[in-house]
């Protein structure tokens, strides 16, 4: 089997959905089907085909390697039967349960809240809008075929960005993109107005670096999934995603291609020790810069931007490829490391102290397999797993399709420790006793196998399904998928679950969790429909792949 286990279909042969399907999806939502007649979307280019002084420009100029409509033309391998299952009736419960938590701005939809829970004492910011957390609807909608609360979504958020960014005292870049917004009605003037949140109002104060990125690649998803070319090339897409990455690839005092973060920054939007270089925002920043990359004109203010790019790019995939990439052979390597080394020759770069390697990893590492580590700076390696940044490395081909496979091979082999009875832990292992009390400051909603401390999270289902389909194991994601649907809808859409293998309901999980709803309804349409995958994920490009391959893990 080739590395992704997936072969592209020729751009001029099209499958509507009954095609693809036995069934009508279509009809089971209740919905409309989707219009696959649309104009051809961009594709990924090459960085080989965007030397620096390329001169064509403008999004136009290039076809697709895909089929119309953002259709990715992804064929699902002879064991991905489309007879495999048959529609759920979770499916249509979903669909209501994500339409009640739309909210409107002057009458047209602009997002989802994060939780409609009414049982809950505490309301406190589960009312609002969030960027990360909307970015599994708008993918259900855009699967669907009702691209336009999308679009509304993009263009308040980009509007919200021009704001000016103030904490106390402190104005934040111009690029920075809301966490959270809120439309507040009044019913007596009958005016609708926005209230934006950019870390102030935040438990701990942090600002979301990953909100800009999920705007970039869900910009992308919506012109692939659309064929819509004019939204990215409006002066204000563009600008927008100029003053996100200029913050991103301003030059300073860091010596690492990585972007510098701080504890609370994405995701895990708690102190969780995941300060420095975090696997996710680099796997994000990653992908951002490849869709930005994509939807940037060539114009006299996007050429250098995409000069920078193309330079930090190169620069990343080395770095996290040979640096952060850890498997049985690169382990032994670590144990075997010599400290204090001085000079370009040293091979313990980051200065890591062998007795640092915690027990756990000797007995989880298997000897087929591998996986991002959590973070690497200096004299630190996070060895745990995150679930998120691996997946979105294997979506945005930051990891080789060799990598891809060794991830998947790992999930496999440690199904209990990571996918357990709900899918997915967020992280692995929980951090406990002592360690816990200094790194999360004794954080009680962080205990652990709780939230963000090793807690299981039913919206990454939807990552986990693509990257199955991505590396052609569709199978593993039917598996996690049969799981989730034996508990989900019956425990109304919990946000996390608690314990070693995700039996219990997250002590302060929410109920009717937006993206956990929204996730399932992803993760089922992708797998019925593998054509999907082509809006969230990118092919490998040639140029950036490593010199050396490491261990015999990564051949599959």
């Amino acid at each position: 089997m080739d590395g992704y286990g997936l072969g592209l279909r020729n751009v001029s042969s099209h499958c509507s959905i009954s095609e693809m399907d036995d069934y009508d999806l279509s009809r089971l939502l209740d919905k409309p089907k989707l219009n696959i007649e649309r104009q051809r979307s961009f594709d990924e280019r090459s960085l080989s085909e965007l030397s620096i002084g390329l001169a064509r420009g403008g999004l136009d100029n290039f076809e697709s390697s895909y089929s119309p409509g953002g259709r990715s033309g992804f064929d699902t391998p002879a064991s991905s039967s489309r007879n495999s299952f048959e529609p759920h009736p979770m499916i249509a419960e979903a669909w209501e349960a994500l339409r009640r938590s739309m909210v409107y701005f002057r009458g047209q939809p602009v997002g989802t809240i994060a939780a409609y829970d009414h049982a809950s004492e505490e309301v406190l910011n589960y009312d609002q809008v969030f960027v990360r957390d909307f970015v599994p609807s708008a993918l259900a909608f855009l699967m669907n075929g009702e691209p336009d609360i999308v679009k509304n979504f993009l263009l308040k958020t980009l509007q919200l960005q021009g704001w000016e960014k103030r904490i106390d005292r402190f104005k934040l870049g111009e690029g920075a993109m809301p966490a959270s917004f809120k439309v507040l009605h009044d019913p007596v003037r009958k005016t609708d107005t926005v209230a934006a949140d950019f870390g102030e109002s935040a438990i701990g104060r942090v600002a979301p670096v990953d909100s800009g990125f999920w705007w970039i690649i869900l910009l992308r998803a919506y012109t692939k999934s659309t064929g819509d070319l004019s939204l990215a090339e409006t002066s204000e897409c563009q600008k927008g995603m100029r003053l996100i990455l200029t913050l991103c690839l301003s030059e300073g005092f860091d010596t690492f291609p990585t972007l510098l973060c701080a504890d609370g920054c994405s995701m895990i939007d708690r102190r969780m020790g995941i300060y420095g270089y975090p696997i996710e925002i680099q796997a994000l920043f990653f992908m951002a810069l490849r869709c930005a990359l994509a939807m940037l004109k060539h114009d006299a203010e996007g050429k250098e931007c995409i000069e920078r790019i193309v330079k930090r790019l190169h620069a990343l995939s080395y770095h996290m490829r040979s640096y952060f990439w850890l498997d049985f052979q690169q382990l032994n390597d670590i144990y075997r490391y010599k400290t204090e080394e001085y000079s370009h020759t040293a091979v313990n770069k980051f200065n890591v102290i062998p007795d640092s390697i915690p027990e756990w990893v000797f007995d989880f590492m298997p000897t087929r397999g591998g996986y991002f580590v959590g973070n690497v700076s200096p004299a630190r390696m996070d060895f745990r797993w995150f679930a998120l940044g691996n997946c979105v490395a294997i979506l945005a081909s930051l990891a080789t399709p060799e990598q891809s496979m060794a991830i998947m091979d790992l999930i496999e082999s440690r199904w209990e420790e990571l996918v357990g009875e709900m899918p997915l832990k967020i992280s692995y292992p929980a951090i406990e006793s002592h360690e816990w009390r200094i790194i999360t400051g004794c954080d009680p909603k962080n205990t652990r196998w709780s939230y963000h401390n090793g807690g299981s999270w039913p919206v990454l289902l939807w990552l986990l399904t693509a990257a199955c389909i991505k590396t052609g194991r569709p199978q593993i994601a039917r598996r996690a998928i049969e799981l989730a649907e034996s508990r989900l809808l019956k425990d109304s859409w919990p946000e996390y679950y608690d314990g070693k293998l995700g039996r219990y309901i997250g002590k302060q999980a929410r109920k009717y969790q937006t993206w956990s709803i929204a996730g399932y309804l992803v993760a089922k349409m992708m797998l019925e429909d593998p054509s999907h995958l082509g809006m969230i994920s990118l092919e490998e490009d040639k140029q950036m792949k490593p010199l050396i391959k490491r261990s015999s893990s990564w051949t599959c």
